[in-house]
């Protein structure tokens, strides 16, 4: 049996149902730090996380967004993906599939063991006396949820339920989609920032880097673009720049990313690890300065964009709307606000400037 994406009321916890993960793939990711949550879900500290616990400073998300990292969940609600992109990292890919199958796990178990995992998956750290008292308090307290871990989390058919169940818990979300589910995205109310990956600026290229399942991948593309572009919450589109291969075509980008309108747009440099070195070299990773160039580049053809921040670690640069006026951190108590009052509301309420160091 399968269980199409498009069903009304989904049944929980098939347990003879085909999982999307044999034993041995997740022993196989045990071992690289991933958690096993339920039977289609996954946890994994991220380095970041392990960094501000150690007062090495945040990634580039709280630069941007003020998303502290030491309280923040990667995770991801489905371990299938209809794409074999040439630039994951993943040691072990993701089960190649166009449409969910398997159990379908409620959003209460799957928030409750995500959490639990984090917090075991940290508890050295309580040990360390020479580190912030007060952050090791804090890594227990989830605040923001970042479902980008691996495979496609927009697919989970409750998607849209367990949104809304971490933002009762008063947990952001991010959510991240490679632009091949339009169906999924019509689901959702409201998300913090969804953002759509676009790997290359055209059709041809997007084949030959993304090798996707569906034929009608490019209008499924279009199609993702064109609903960004409706949602009144704060958007954005992610690049991943791979030198020699998808750095080209400035106007192709242009026309996409005006296509979606998003209020931001990250651009990061491909990094040269895991599976991917199967697929490049070290020479296709793009420096800072490529990264930056790049970017300037592009705002030629997007005036209504300017460079907001960069984050040097990562190799990422932000671009943002004028119209938000530099505002790119997240009023988390304005936005949790407006979700209780049950109101619509856009991504300009819940902007805020930046304040660093908290």
């Amino acid at each position: 049996m399968t269980l199409k994406l498009n069903i009304i009321q989904p049944k929980i916890g098939l347990e003879k149902e085909k999982s999307q993960m044999s034993n041995g793939q997740w022993n196989v990711l045990e071992k690289q730090g991933y958690r096993k949550i339920g039977n289609h879900s996954a946890v994994k500290v991220c380095e970041w996380t392990k960094k501000m616990l150690r007062g090495h400073g945040g990634c580039y998300k709280y630069v941007f967004y003020g998303i502290r990292s030491h309280q923040c969940l990667q995770m991801t609600t489905s371990m299938f993906c209809a794409s074999r992109c040439k630039f994951c990292w993943r040691g072990l890919k993701a089960p190649v599939n166009k449409e969910w199958y398997g159990p379908i796990d409620s959003p209460e178990h799957i928030i409750n063991h995500s959490i639990d995992a984090q917090i075991k998956l940290l508890q050295g750290f309580k040990g360390n006396s020479e580190l912030n008292k007060k952050r090791i308090k804090e890594m227990g307290n989830i605040r923001h949820v970042a479902l980008s871990l691996t495979g496609e989390p927009i697919t989970y058919p409750l998607i849209n339920e367990i949104i809304k169940a971490f933002h009762k818990r008063k947990i952001s979300t991010f959510l991240v989609t490679n632009a091949q589910y339009p169906e999924q995205i019509k689901k959702i109310d409201k998300v913090t920032q969804l953002y759509l990956s676009i790997d290359a600026p055209n059709k041809k290229l997007m084949k030959k880097i993304d090798r996707p399942l569906f034929k009608d991948f490019w209008q499924r593309t279009l199609d993702c673009l064109d609903l960004l572009k409706t949602r009144d919450y704060r958007t954005c589109i992610r690049l991943t720049l791979i030198k020699d291969e998808n750095m080209t075509d400035l106007k192709g980008y242009a026309d996409l990313i005006h296509r979606g309108d998003p209020n931001f747009i990250e651009l990061k440099s491909y990094m040269w690890v895991g599976e991917s070195q199967r697929n490049y070299k070290p020479s296709n990773m793009p420096f800072m300065d490529d990264v930056r160039n790049f970017s300037k580049e592009l705002l030629e053809y997007m005036p209504e964009y300017e460079l907001m921040r960069e984050h040097i670690p990562s190799r990422v640069v932000l671009l943002i709307k004028k119209s938000l006026k530099k505002k790119s951190w997240i009023n988390f108590p304005k936005f949790f606000q407006l979700i209780e009052q049950n109101k619509e509301f856009t991504a300009e309420d819940y902007c805020s400037k930046v304040i660093m160091g908290n």
